[in-house]
């Protein structure tokens, strides 16, 4: 920090009680704590886990422990750690942010301004790779935030949702951590383009992008009148040449020969007796490109393209929508295709909005013209409305894949083929590492890198981007098909971080990472590979631990979920969510799927009192693993320390099949969790952790790192200003950290695991 040296004290993470301060970028601290750092209320902290952030530090309640640092599940996950690990905390340097860019769901992308996104951010402090919500900072105002109204504004703008949508740092400007003030811009990644909001009726000031393909996105002020609500106009954007659309070959080949037929050869069909009219339902994940087919294929064809966004029209006035719907089709001249993107959002499977009959009748109307035709596109074609799949209106179907390493690899190549580059770039490697990536967020990781490497070469007459560059922005950019509330943070662990537990290591290695990483063994030797893992084993001996350094091993994309969490009272919404849940992981393939708390999720079916919504999930969970459509490079692994407890139909082969049992540790296994707990505590020459460890009978992993926390939280009582741990701090520390395995629950998990060895 330029030099100048900082007090820091390291403080152990406690989930914060205040529902206040929940989502809002706010940690407590002790007074004493504060005044130890030099701080004032509100001020910025520098926060140091398993990554770095930052957050505003308001003071605790004076009764709390000193040596306790209260967060909210948001900034854990921005730091990467759990509940009872330890931070180190430090005042902060903060520059005052020109721009920030942020990326989010399609349905917050498209229906929040940057104006609204700044005042929700007003007041925080933000570094690139933090997950920010969109609740205001209004515990401590900052002038020119406007809370109240915000709220508003913004469940107008999403629904009863907003929040929860959380929000990725992908970009700021300076660099390092940056506080966002009434001066702040603040854009959407890529370039999206929310609907206006209603606030002139006449006219309105709306930015609007004039190149899609240049490195600088440039924008420009356009003056735009409507009679009811100000909205953005759509833009045409350059097509991509029909070589360059890598992975969609297929989809192009077919569309373009649907185009010829409608479009250049209508006789034909009618001399066969069918219909001219085209309309097609394009599906694929999130950012695969389906707009970009469209025009490509279009194009190629000359063809006029008129694209319209459905969630624009979704948040209007229903007569507004309707007009702007009419209008989009009437100005079409020649051969055009209507392009109406993220159909989902304007006409919804669940509860459909009275406009949407106005709508489908609307596309009926334009499909009744000559050389016209419908492309609707969706990342989710089950939750469209399913009369849009009438003969008379989108008739005919296709769907883009997710790209494999192989399709990544080439489009990574053509995407960095124009950008100046240093010698030694490895598009291979970059595309194993990038797993559930679509097109749009490699280029997110071009721009990136391309941030990273201005950075580090801004006196240089011809900078170029290095391998290091791309590597280093993989740990900002994160797919678009994975949620930043369930993204398991692996703090960069591995399986070799793990010590001893070898028989249980090369379990999972053979049961979760050579299915994902050796598909044609097992399709040579003509067998299906394990769909499931069951891990157990008594509480705090390191299952969690076990799945974070596999997924940093496997380079998996990983969909944590607390058991309870899927649990819903409402009929159907269980079912639901386990359907989503294992929807967006087969699109963000290879991932591993960790059900945590198995027990509570699947328990026995029959035997529980909730109106039968734990018995139809246990049956959606089972639907999943072994339905009509087979899982593809997805495992799922389910965790719990009560496996009788979990349904006998879960545990079949072809479902969680594998059953791996966690011992608690032995003497040499504490001694090494002893070892990396205190890595980062500086212990006196008086203590011996292989000693301290052999009269640790009983004690679990999060006991032996737990002993050391109270042990330099003893270290402090006596003085804020100790240097060292000493063996008196660890034997006042064991008065208070007793061992928690219930040697009953032993006895009956170890009895389990002896009854399955011998089956």
């Amino acid at each position: 920090m330029n030099g100048v040296s900082h007090p820091q004290i390291t403080l152990t993470v406690r989930h914060t009680p205040s529902a206040l301060d929940t989502r809002r970028g706010v940690v407590r601290l002790h007074p004493e704590v504060l005044d130890a750092l030099g701080l004032r209320a509100w001020d910025a902290v520098h926060l140091t886990g398993a990554r770095v952030s930052a957050a505003l530090a308001a003071p605790a309640d004076e009764a709390g422990m000193p040596g306790v640092l209260l967060t909210d599940d948001v900034t854990m996950s921005n730091l990467g750690v759990t509940e009872g690990s330890e931070v180190v905390v430090a005042p902060a340097e903060v520059a005052a942010a020109r721009t920030v860019t942020v990326a989010g769901s399609r349905l917050a992308s498209v229906s929040v301004s940057p104006h609204m996104l700044r005042l929700a951010l007003i007041g925080k402090v933000l570094t690139v790779g933090d997950a920010v919500s969109l609740l205001p900072q209004d515990l401590a105002p900052t002038p020119g935030s406007d809370p109240a109204g915000l709220r508003g504004q913004l469940s107008r703008a999403i629904g009863a949702t907003w929040t929860n949508e959380l929000l990725t740092v992908t970009a700021t400007e300076p660099a390092g951590t940056v506080a966002v003030g009434p001066s702040t811009v603040v854009v959407w990644r890529d370039g999206a383009r929310p609907a206006a909001e209603p606030a002139a009726p006449r006219t309105a000031t709306a930015l609007v992008r004039t190149s899609a393909v240049t490195a600088a996105e440039e924008w420009i002020d356009a003056e735009i009148v409507e009679d009811e609500v100000a909205v953005v106009e759509e833009t045409a954007e350059p097509a991509v040449p029909l070589a360059d659309l890598i992975g969609a070959e297929a989809a192009a080949r077919k569309l373009g020969e649907w185009f010829d037929l409608a479009f250049h050869r209508p006789e034909l069909l009618a001399r066969l007796g069918a219909p001219a009219h085209l309309g097609v339902l394009l599906s694929g994940p999130e950012g695969v490109g389906k707009a970009t087919l469209v025009r490509s294929v279009a194009a190629e064809a000359g063809i006029h393209v008129v694209p319209l966004a459905a969630p624009n029209l979704a948040v209007l006035d229903p007569n507004v929508a309707v007009a702007r719907l009419r209008e989009a089709v009437r100005s079409a001249d020649g051969p055009a295709v209507l392009l109406l993107t993220d159909v989902d959002a304007l006409l919804p499977a669940a509860t459909p909005p009275p406009v949407a009959t106005v709508v489908l009748e609307e596309l009926r109307t334009a499909l009744r013209r000559g050389r016209f035709a419908v492309v609707a596109t969706t990342a989710r074609a089950e939750s469209a409305d399913p009369r849009l799949r009438t003969a008379d209106l989108l008739d005919r179907e296709l769907g883009l894949a997710l790209p494999d390493a192989k399709t990544r690899r080439e489009l990574l190549n053509v995407l960095l083929r124009d950008v100046p580059l240093e010698t030694g770039i490895d598009c291979g490697v970059l595309a194993e590492k990038t797993p559930g990536f679509v097109a749009a967020d490699l280029i997110a990781l071009r721009r990136d890198a391309a941030l990273r490497a201005a950075l580090r070469q801004r006196d240089t007459d011809e900078p170029r981007i290095s391998q290091q560059d791309l590597l280093d922005a993989l740990a900002t950019v994160r797919p678009v098909s994975m949620s930043t509330s369930d993204n398991l943070a692996t703090g960069g662990l591995t399986l070799d971080d793990v010590g001893n537990m070898v028989d249980v290591k090369q379990s999972l290695t053979e049961a979760v990472l050579w299915p994902l990483r050796y598909p044609d063994s097992f399709a040579r030797l003509g067998v299906e590979p394990p769909r499931g893992v069951l891990l157990y084993g008594p509480p705090g001996g390191g299952k969690t631990f076990l799945v974070r350094a596999l997924a940093g091993t496997g380079a998996l994309n990983v969909f944590a979920v607390k058991g309870a969490e899927l649990m819903d009272k409402w009929v159907g919404e269980s079912e639901r969510a386990v359907r989503e849940l294992f929807r967006r992981a087969a699109e963000a393939a290879p991932s591993l799927i960790f059900l945590d708390e198995i027990d509570a999720l699947a328990p026995r079916r029959g035997q529980s009192s909730d109106s039968g919504v734990a018995d139809r999930v246990v049956a959606a969970l089972l639907t999943e693993l072994d339905g009509v459509e087979p899982m593809r490079e997805v495992v799922v692994l389910g965790a719990t320390n009560r496996p009788e407890l979990v349904d006998p139909a879960l545990l079949r082969p072809g479902r969680l099949e594998r059953r791996v049992y966690v011992p608690p540790p032995d003497a040499e296994a504490r001694a090494a969790i002893l070892a990396a707990s205190s890595k980062n505590t500086p212990l006196a020459s008086d203590v011996d952790l292989t000693e301290v460890a052999s009269t640790l009978d009983g004690y679990s992993a999060a006991d032996c790192a737990a002993l050391i926390r109270e042990a330099a939280l003893t270290a402090m009582r006596e003085s804020l200003e100790a240097r060292e741990v000493t063996a008196a701090h660890l034997d006042a520390a064991r008065k208070t950290v007793r061992p928690s395995l219930d040697p009953a629950q032993l006895a009956a998990l170890e009895a389990y695991a002896k009854t399955q060895a011998a089956n």
